[in-house]
C-alpha cells in the first residue's frame, strides 16, 4: 500500500488527471449538474421542434421556446443534449472536458451562424436569438466545466493542484501528518515511557 501510495505521488505533472479526482468528489458534482441541466434544456427544446413535424431545413421561422428552429436543428439538439446527460452520468474529468469542448463549439457555431444569417446557407434556420443562445449556452458550459480546474490560485487540496505539483503535495501531505523527519522527531521524543531529558548542564 505504501509503495503504491509512493508511486503515485511521484507521477510527472503530466499524468493523466482522471486518477486524482475521486468519482464522488465535490467538483465532480459541479460538472455533472452542469452537463445535466444543459442537456436537459437542450432535449426537451429538440422534442418540442419534433413535436411541431416543422420541415427539416425549413427556414420558414418556426419558434420553439422563443428560438427559430427546424427539424435538422431540433434533431442536433437532442443529440448534443443526450451526450452531455451521458456526461453527467459519468461525471468526472469527462463532463469537465466534454463542458469544455461543447461550450467552445456553441460560441464558434454561434460566430458561424452568425455570419450565415439571412444567407441561402442558413440550414439550422438561426435568427439573432439563436445565436445569442449559442453564445451564453457555450460560456455557461465553459464555466461549469472548468471550474475548479483552470486557475492561477486554485487551493492546495485541489485534485487538479496537486497533479500539477506533485512534490509539493507530498511535502504538505507529509507535513499535514507528521511524517517529516522534525515531525518524526517530536512523535518520537513524546511517546510515553520515554524519558524527558533536560537541557545539560
Amino acid at each position: 500500500m505504501a509503495t503504491r501510495a509512493v508511486a503515485r505521488i511521484r507521477k510527472p505533472a503530466g499524468a493523466r488527471l482522471d486518477e486524482h479526482l475521486p468519482v464522488d468528489h465535490k467538483l465532480s458534482k459541479v460538472y455533472r449538474v452542469g452537463a445535466g441541466l444543459t442537456g436537459l434544456l437542450l432535449v426537451v427544446f429538440g422534442i418540442l421542434g419534433l413535436i411541431d413535424r416543422i420541415g427539416f431545413f425549413d427556414t420558414g421561422g418556426d419558434t420553439v421556446l422563443s428560438l427559430n428552429t427546424n427539424g435538422a436543428l431540433s434533431v442536433l439538439s437532442i443529440l448534443v443534449g443526450l451526450l452531455l446527460l451521458y456526461g453527467m452520468f459519468v461525471g468526472g474529468n469527462f463532463a469537465s472536458t466534454l463542458n469544455i469542448v461543447l461550450g467552445l463549439l456553441f460560441i464558434a457555431s454561434g460566430f458561424m451562424n452568425l455570419a450565415l444569417l439571412d444567407t441561402g446557407l442558413n440550414f439550422l434556420a438561426f435568427r439573432m436569438p439563436n445565436v445569442l443562445f449559442s453564445f451564453v449556452v457555450g460560456v455557461m458550459l465553459m464555466w461549469f466545466g472548468m471550474y475548479g480546474r483552470v486557475g492561477s490560485a486554485l487551493p492546495h487540496d485541489n485534485p487538479y493542484w496537486q497533479a500539477r505539483h506533485p512534490e509539493e503535495a507530498a511535502r504538505e501531505r507529509r507535513a499535514r501528518t507528521g511524517r517529516g523527519p522534525a515531525g518524526a522527531a517530536t512523535a518520537v521524543s513524546h511517546r510515553p515511557g520515554i524519558p524527558q531529558r533536560g537541557p545539560e548542564a
